[in-house]
C-alpha cells in the first residue's frame, strides 16, 4: 500500500470529521472564485456606469479574503494535527520512518485541499449566475445574469489556493520532526494553563473596554481628546483597549463570575451542575485567546455588515430629501422644455418657478466648517415654497416681513451655523434676518444648492439685486434611470439637471456592490468563526469521553447529560457572540451618531441574522459532541 492511497483511505475514514473544515474551504474557494468571475463579468461592465469602481473593490476583496482563508485554513489545519499526532506516534512506534509519515500526511492535506478546489470552482460557477443576479439587483437592475465560466478566474482561484494548500501541507509534513514520540502520545492531554481568577485583572480588563467604549462614544468633531490626540492615535487606542480588554475578560472576568458561581453550594450540587461550572472555568479562561479571536471577528463582521447595510437601508431617504422633486433643471429655451415634455409619461406635476441667486455677506455664519464671509443662496417667496409644499405634502411656513427661513438639508448642530437670529446682507447692504431653519427643500439641492425662503414682499426688493432664474420642477410616478437619460439628452450642461432616480441609482451602486461584498465576506468570516469553535469544542470532547463514561457507569441519563453538554457549549458559543454584538453596538452608535442617521433598524436586522446562522453552527456542534459521547459510551459500555 502506497503511502498516496493511505492518506485516501484515511480521508474517506474520518470524512465525517473533516467536513465541516472541508465544507469551510469549499465556501471559501466559492466566494474568492465568484469574486474573481465577477471581476472579469462583461454582463456588470456593460450595466453599471462605476463598472471600473465595482473591479477596484472586488479585486480589494479578494486580497481581504485571500489572507483570511489562509490563516483561517493553517489554523484549523493545526487542530487537526493536534489531534492526529497519537495516531502519528503510533505509526513511528509501528517501525514507519519519519519521512514517510510525513509524507502521508503531507499527501492527506493536499488531497483534502485540491478535493475542496474542485468542489468549489465548480459550485462557484453553478452558483455563479445566482450571486451575479444578486449583486445587480443590489445595484437597482431588474436582470438575470447568464451561465459564465471564466478560465482566468478559474486559473486565478486555483494558482492562489494551491500554494495555500501547500504550505498547509507542508506544514504537516514537518510536524513529525517537531515533537518526540512521548510527546505525540500525550499530545491530547496537554490544555493551556489554567490562569486563577483576579480580582484586579478582572477590574483592569472591564476598565479597559469602558475606555474604549468612552472613547469610541465621543464626537469626532467636538471632543478634546479627539481633536488634541488625533483620528489615527484614537482609533489604535480603542482597538487596543478594546481587544485586551476583551482578552482579560476571558481569562479573569468571566472566570471570576464561575468562581463565585461555584460557591454557591446548594445550586451547585443539583444536577450536573458541578461538572458544568468545573469544565467551563476551564474552557473559558484556558482557552481566553481562542474566545477573544470569536468575540473580536464577530464585532468586525457585524460593525462592517451592519454600518454598510444600513447606508444601503437609508438610501431612499437620503435621495428624497436631497431630491424632493423627481427631475429638476435651470430652463433656458421653450423648444427644450418642449422636447422634455415629449418624453415625460404621465406626471404629478410640472410646475414653473421663478427664484433669485443672491450673494450674501455671512460673517454671522461663519463656523468651524465654513469661514466663508460671502455665500451664494436661492431665494424664493413664500407663496412658491407653499405652493410646492402643498404638492409635496410638506408643512406650510409663513415668513415675516425681512424675515428669512432658511432650508438646509446638511444642517448638522455641531458644525452648522446657528441661523436663528443671524443676518446677511446683500451687495448693497439689504438685510435678511432668519427667523428659523428647516431641514428640508422643496428644491433639489443639485440644482437649486442651499434655499432661502422670504416673504413675497421682501422677495420684489431682493429681485432689484439678484439674477432672475426659472426652474422646472416635475414629479413623475416610478421613475426610472432610463427616462432620466432621455430627458437630460435634450438639456445643456448649464441646465444643471437634476434627477431622483439618476442620484438614486447612483447610490444604489456604490454602496449596492458594497453590500454585496461585505455580506458574503461576513458570511466567510462568519463560517471561519463557527468552524474555529467547532474544531475547538470537539477537539475538546474527545477528551471528555472518559468523564461522561465514567458519568454512564454511575448511572447518569442521558438527557441530563445531553443537558450538560448543551450548557456548556452554549455559553463557549454564545459569551464570545454577545461581547462581540456589544462591541459592534458601541462602534455602530459612533457610526450613526459621526453620519447623523438612524441606523437601529438595519442594524437589528443584520445582528439577527448574524446570530440565527451563528446559532446553526451551535446547533451543529452540540449533534455532533453529543454523538462523540454517546457512540463512546456504547462502545465502552
Amino acid at each position: 500500500m502506497t503511502l498516496f492511497s493511505l492518506a485516501r483511505k484515511n480521508i474517506a475514514r474520518n470524512f465525517s470529521q473533516y467536513f465541516l473544515y472541508i465544507a469551510s474551504m469549499v465556501f471559501s474557494i466559492v466566494i474568492y472564485f465568484t469574486f474573481v468571475t465577477l471581476k472579469y463579468s462583461d454582463t456588470i461592465a456593460q450595466k453599471t456606469v462605476s463598472s471600473q469602481k465595482l473591479d477596484s473593490l472586488m479585486s480589494g476583496a479578494a486580497i481581504i479574503l485571500l489572507l483570511f482563508v489562509a490563516v483561517f485554513i493553517a489554523y484549523s489545519n493545526s487542530f487537526f494535527m493536534k489531534k492526529r499526532k497519537k495516531e502519528v506516534a503510533l505509526y513511528a512506534l509501528l517501525g514507519v520512518r519519519n519521512r514517510q509519515i510525513g509524507f502521508m500526511l503531507f499527501f492527506e492535506n493536499l488531497l483534502l485541499g485540491v478535493f475542496s478546489l474542485i468542489v468549489g470552482v465548480l459550485l462557484g460557477f453553478l452558483c455563479s449566475k445566482g450571486f451575479l443576479t444578486i449583486l445587480i439587483h443590489l445595484i437597482g437592475y431588474d436582470v438575470i445574469a447568464p451561465f459564465t465560466f471564466s478560465g482566468s478566474a478559474a486559473l486565478n482561484t486555483a494558482i492562489v489556493f494551491l500554494a495555500i494548500f501547500l504550505v498547509t501541507s507542508f506544514q504537516g509534513y514537518r510536524l513529525i520532526y517537531q515533537f518526540k514520540l512521548i510527546d505525540l502520545f500525550h499530545a491530547s492531554k496537554k490544555g493551556e494553563v489554567i490562569p486563577k481568577p483576579s480580582i484586579m485583572v478582572a477590574i483592569f480588563g472591564v476598565l479597559l473596554i469602558s475606555i474604549g467604549y468612552w472613547l469610541a462614544l465621543q464626537d469626532i468633531f467636538t471632543s478634546k481628546v479627539w481633536i488634541a490626540m488625533g483620528f489615527l492615535m484614537i482609533a489604535l487606542i480603542i482597538l487596543t483597549t478594546v481587544i485586551v480588554g476583551t482578552f482579560l475578560l476571558f481569562h479573569s472576568v468571566t472566570g471570576f463570575v464561575l468562581a463565585v458561581m461555584k460557591k454557591n453550594e446548594k445550586w451547585l450540587w443539583r444536577g450536573l451542575h458541578l461538572m458544568i461550572i468545573s469544565q467551563l472555568l476551564y474552557r473559558i479562561r484556558g482557552n481566553a485567546r481562542t474566545l477573544t479571536v470569536i468575540a473580536i471577528l464577530s464585532a468586525t463582521t457585524v460593525t462592517a455588515g451592519g454600518a454598510v447595510y444600513g447606508l444601503y437601508y437609508n438610501i431612499n431617504d437620503q435621495v428624497v430629501t436631497a431630491d424632493p422633486n423627481t427631475f429638476m433643471y435651470e430652463q433656458t429655451d421653450t423648444k427644450l422644455d418642449q422636447k422634455v415634455s415629449s418624453v415625460l409619461p404621465d406626471v404629478k406635476y410640472d410646475e414653473n418657478i421663478e427664484a433669485l441667486s443672491v450673494s450674501f455677506h455671512t460673517e454671522q455664519l461663519n463656523s468651524s466648517f465654513n469661514n466663508s464671509d460671502k455665500r451664494i443662496y436661492t431665494i424664493i417667496n413664500e407663496r412658491t415654497y407653499n405652493r410646492l409644499a402643498s404638492i409635496q405634502k410638506k408643512e406650510k411656513i409663513d415668513v415675516n416681513k425681512a424675515n428669512a427661513v432658511i432650508l438646509d438639508i446638511g444642517y448638522d448642530e455641531r458644525f452648522s451655523p446657528k441661523y436663528k437670529g443671524k443676518t446677511i446682507s446683500t451687495e448693497e447692504n439689504t438685510i435678511l434676518t432668519f427667523q428659523s431653519f428647516q431641514t428640508q427643500n422643496i428644491l433639489n439641492t443639485g440644482t437649486a444648492g442651499i434655499t432661502v425662503v422670504v416673504s413675497n414682499e421682501y422677495y420684489k426688493v431682493l429681485k432689484e439685486e439678484g439674477e432672475v432664474l426659472n426652474y422646472r420642477v416635475i414629479g413623475v410616478d416610478k421613475a426610472s434611470a432610463e427616462l432620466s437619460e432621455k430627458v437630460a439628452d435634450h438639456l445643456p450642461e448649464e441646465a444643471q439637471f437634476s434627477s431622483a432616480p439618476k442620484d438614486l441609482q447612483t447610490g444604489i451602486e456604490s454602496v449596492g456592490s458594497l453590500l454585496f461584498i461585505g455580506s458574503f465576506l461576513g458570511l466567510v468570516f462568519l463560517a471561519a468563526t463557527g468552524s474555529i469553535i467547532y474544531f475547538k469544542i470537539l477537539t475538546e470532547a474527545e477528551e471528555d469521553k472518559s468523564q461522561y463514561n465514567m458519568l454512564h457507569k454511575m448511572g447518569v441519563s442521558p438527557k441530563e447529560m445531553r443537558k450538560s453538554i448543551g450548557t456548556q457549549v452554549f455559553v463557549i458559543f454564545f459569551v464570545p457572540l454577545a461581547v462581540g454584538l456589544l462591541h459592534s453596538a458601541i462602534a455602530l452608535k459612533a457610526f450613526s451618531s459621526l453620519l447623523m442617521m438612524d441606523l437601529v433598524r438595519p442594524v437589528l436586522i443584520w445582528m439577527i441574522a448574524y446570530t440565527v446562522i451563528y446559532g446553526l453552527y451551535y446547533i451543529l456542534t452540540v449533534a455532533s459532541y453529543n454523538r462523540i459521547i454517546t457512540q463512546n459510551n456504547k462502545t465502552e459500555g
